[in-house]
């Protein structure tokens, strides 16, 4: 299991469309899921221990990010076929495992994720209220160990694209496990 970075920030462009199944058998796009103030997008699937390491703080993160107009979706990419950890049936279970209260979709034809250029799970983006990316970056610093405590980096970013906008914080790459596309080893 290599790990993965992913690349510096692009900042500034904007975040593709799509219609993915969710886990409750609704079919969402961005207006879906989109808050007032942003959107979080997350690259993740069930399988990844980096991904298992901090699916507890997503769940606090994301609901906190809720409350203050940041709506978010998690998108699982991966070959199922290679990959029955990530079928849409475990999705269930680690969505109701972890309490995620976002939709939780799967990108069947992996087309999304390439769109929005993902490599790996976790993989971060946050935008802004006109959908325009303003943060690629880490969870926080705690890989796929489980470190509670410590600065939220996703978190503090995001409050800041709430508030104003934009985001000063740096942009450190998230780690993880590569996405697992189809044809591949």
């Amino acid at each position: 299991m290599p790990a993965l970075t992913t690349p510096k920030a692009d900042i500034g462009w904007k975040a593709p469309d799509f219609k993915l199944k969710g886990t409750d058998g609704a079919f969402y796009t961005l207006k879906d899921v989109k808050g007032p103030k942003g959107l979080l997008v997350m690259f993740i699937c069930n399988h990844c221990p980096f991904v298992q390491a901090i699916a507890s703080k997503i769940a606090i993160d994301t609901k906190a990010l809720a409350a203050i107009g940041i709506g978010s979706v998690a998108i699982m990419s991966n070959d199922v076929e290679n990959y029955p950890e990530d079928s849409f049936d475990n999705m269930i279970r680690f969505k109701k495992a972890h309490g995620f209260a976002f939709p939780y979709v799967i990108d069947e034809t992996q087309a999304i994720a390439k769109a929005y250029g993902a490599v790996c799970t976790p993989d971060f983006f946050g935008f802004d209220a006109s959908l325009t990316l303003q943060y690629r970056g880490r969870l926080d610093a705690s890989g796929m160990q489980r470190i509670e405590g410590g600065k939220r980096e996703l978190f503090e970013a995001m409050k800041q694209v709430a508030e104003t906008g934009h985001t000063a914080a740096a942009q450190t790459p998230s780690i993880g496990c590569s996405i697992k596309w189809r044809g591949e080893d």
